[in-house]
């Protein structure tokens, strides 16, 4: 498990292969990925949008960008986290993502946090 802390707000995150949603025949890797953000601060967050930078094997990047996570803008008070699930689609077996959360704190001040890279991998194509 990855985690990084910016700003008193810990993001951890576990990745893994789904071979139940991959098509390797045709090309195509699917990826789940855990994440829990906890507010470790006294002051209240809430998330309001993030950015996604998605590399594959080849080098080849492309970024999202969106509000909230899993269709949520959760608000966190100290000592608050929130978990959810989410995937991701490849054309390789290999590949990483990384990013950035974009925060709000209860006294109205803007400011991001860091999503640490992670590793996507197919376990069977890496041996």
């Amino acid at each position: 498990m990855q985690s990084a802390v910016t700003d008193r707000v810990r993001v951890s995150v576990e990745a893994k292969f789904s071979p139940e949603r991959s098509n390797v025949s045709r090309g195509l890797w699917f990826f789940l990925y855990n994440i829990v953000i906890k507010n470790e601060g006294p002051e209240t967050v809430q998330l309001v949008s993030r950015h996604w930078i998605i590399t594959d094997a080849h080098g080849e990047e492309e970024e999202v960008r969106g509000p909230g996570v899993v269709g949520q803008q959760p608000t966190l008070r100290e000592g608050e986290a929130f978990a959810y699930t989410s995937g991701c689609p490849l054309k390789t077996p290999f590949g990483s993502m990384r990013g950035t959360y974009q925060m709000t704190s209860s006294a109205g001040r803007a400011f991001e946090i860091t999503i640490p890279a992670f590793v996507l991998r197919d376990p069977k194509k890496m041996q």
